[in-house]
């Protein structure tokens, strides 16, 4: 008994200001064919079952586009694999808030995938032996979950984060899932496998528990998608499969659709504009097979605003333009001054007020402080970044 286990499609999800020559975004377009891939390739693995642990699509209410995009896939896999059985537990990004809403993956239910929205769905299929437990996002906490003692195999299946464990460092999630998945239910051994969507990165998480990660780069945290990845040595994004049987597991990466590359930083202490400019361009010019079309990151440390104002931004421009997007994320050197009573110290500079702030914030229990500091600091060196850039490209007043 085989299965595949995939999650976090993300469809319809959109990013930078860029479309294809039809009109569509071009990441929205990248994100649908990197699906394309992931069932071209369970397709020829042709297993027995095939679970997507939940966020099919990225909102709620998805484009015309993206619709038809997974209709048109899942049609494929079920003519293709006509005895194969399809699961589906809906993700946060797929369940509406409102029960008057209905979630959009009902609309594949009529080709023969089953689909857990509201409630946990038990799934028996007995000429295998096979029970699917499948437990979408929102679901009430404390809901139990046992296996069927019926079954030669159970299987479970979930979105949500896994109790107790908090956001895993780099793990591409943004926000903390409604449900939390009791750690007791994917340490047990009764389950022969344990198939989970909601972080973006794959990881084990219990004896037979994993996440299969992300099939593309679909979250704001993708910098921190790629640390992770290195750290694992993965060879980036992919899928599951599994053997029931013998417990045989491999990862499957699924072919780079577009190249995300995060360069190693630069300390710019000390730099002027105009080496820092040399800077830049050697660490482009190192990129194999250049900049165009890629998404590129490079963080240069301790850059004074004048330093950037004073950068050459044609150049820039024209990474930008050659890049699907590149970014320079310049970081101002923390400001060390003495303290009006005379005695040595330090005043505290934004990005420590902010730090400080968020810190002593009231927060409800749902929210993690770590990952809200975190995400704080990263806007702010942003929205500092592209102030700099922006004071630098004004006109100046002669006056």
């Amino acid at each position: 008994m085989r299965l595949v286990h995939l999650s976090d499609l993300h469809l319809g999800f959109r990013q930078f200001q860029r479309s294809t020559p039809g009109g569509i975004n071009q990441r929205e377009a990248d994100v649908a064919k990197s699906f394309t891939n992931a069932l071209d390739k369970i397709i020829t693995l042709r297993p027995d079952v095939v679970l997507i642990a939940g966020d099919v699509f990225h909102t709620v209410r998805p484009t015309n586009p993206a619709i038809l995009h997974a209709f048109t896939q899942f049609s494929r896999l079920m003519r293709e694999l006509p005895e194969a059985k399809v699961v589906i537990a809906a993700g946060n990004h797929d369940l509406p808030r409102s029960s008057e809403t209905t979630c959009i993956l009902k609309l594949f239910e009529p080709l023969g995938i089953s689909v857990a929205d509201t409630t946990v769905r038990s799934l028996q299929f007995g000429d295998r032996g096979l029970t699917v437990h499948a437990i979408p996002d929102l679901l009430a906490q404390g809901t139990v979950i046992e296996p069927d003692p019926a079954s030669k195999y159970n299987v479970l299946v979930a979105h949500g984060e896994v109790e107790g464990t908090g956001p895993v460092p780099y793990m591409g999630s943004v926000e903390d899932a409604p449900y939390q998945i009791p750690k007791a239910l994917v340490e047990s051994s009764a389950w022969n496998y344990v198939a989970l969507g909601h972080y973006h990165v794959y990881q084990r998480v219990g004896p037979n528990a994993y996440y299969s990660g992300a099939t593309d780069y679909a979250s704001s945290n993708v910098w921190g998608e790629l640390a992770d990845q290195r750290s694992q040595k993965l060879p980036g994004k992919g899928l599951i499969e599994r053997d029931l049987d013998t417990g045989k597991q491999t990862f499957h990466p699924l072919p780079v659709v577009r190249e995300f590359i995060d360069l190693p930083p630069v300390e710019g202490r000390g730099l002027s504009a105009a080496d820092l400019d040399a800077v830049v361009a050697a660490a482009v010019q190192r990129i194999p097979g250049g900049i165009d079309g890629k998404v590129v990151r490079l963080v240069a440390r301790d850059v004074p605003r004048h330093v950037v104002r004073e950068l050459d931004h044609k150049a820039l421009r024209d990474l930008q333009r050659r890049a699907l997007h590149f970014h320079l994320d310049t970081r101002r050197p923390e400001v060390i001054r003495s303290e009006r009573s005379g005695a040595p110290g330090r005043r505290p500079s934004l990005a420590d007020t902010l730090r400080e702030s968020l810190r002593s914030r009231v927060l409800t229990a749902d929210i993690d402080r770590e990952r809200l500091i975190e995400l704080g600091m990263q806007y702010l060196a942003d929205a500092e970044s592209a102030s700099a850039l922006q004071g630098a490209s004004a006109p100046m007043d002669d006056s």
